[in-house]
């Protein structure tokens, strides 16, 4: 195999990693929970507890903040209203929960575009010529490490669905309404 057709398969090989990576950096759009990989990023789910109560979850993906999860959430339970013929819904009870990760990670080995020959260098210190090399722990900050916190959040509610003017209780929802201000917030996945 020629030095030309090794670097175009690690080119290939870069943008496909590339592609899969940017693919999965984005938060969670509306859509519904499917199972498999797309449950893994995450969306919608109802189940009906009664003619005219539901239970309404959302759970997003680690890039989707608590106030897209809950936006979403509410979204959803304005639009299973009016499908279900109902004009307002009113949150009997809710809760938002939060997967907390915490990552470790150590500084990584890479091959590069060389293979595994890495650059070292030399500097002078403590009264000698010292040597650095990647392979062998870093002089400067020894056992580098990553640490990253990672949240994910689902939130969940039980509606109770109603017909006619909307009850004056505090936790009521007019669905057109919560539809009309929350449809310009609302990102649907890409096809």
């Amino acid at each position: 195999m020629t030095s030309t057709c090794k670097r175009q398969m690690g080119q290939a090989a870069i943008i496909v990693v590339l592609f899969a990576l940017t693919s999965c950096a984005t938060p969670t759009p509306y859509q519904p929970l499917g199972s498999g990989a797309s449950r893994a990023s995450g969306g919608y789910s109802d189940q009906q507890l009664s003619p005219d109560r539901f239970r309404v979850t959302f759970t997003g993906n680690t890039l989707t903040s608590r106030q897209t999860v809950e936006n979403y959430l509410l979204y959803r339970a304005a639009e299973l209203t009016l499908q279900e013929g109902f004009d307002s819904f009113t949150i009997v009870n809710r809760a938002t929960d939060r997967d907390v990760q915490t990552r470790v990670n150590a500084d990584p080995t890479f091959a590069g575009p060389y293979g595994w020959w890495r650059p070292s260098w030399r500097y002078y210190g403590g009264g000698a010529w010292r040597s650095w090399n990647p392979w062998y722990g870093d002089p400067f900050w020894a056992d580098r490490i990553d640490i990253s916190t990672v949240s994910r959040y689902e939130a969940t509610a039980e509606i109770f669905m109603s017909k006619g003017a909307k009850p004056s209780e505090r936790s009521t929802f007019d669905a057109r309404q919560v539809i009309a201000s929350l449809r310009s917030t609302v990102r649907y996945p890409r096809n």
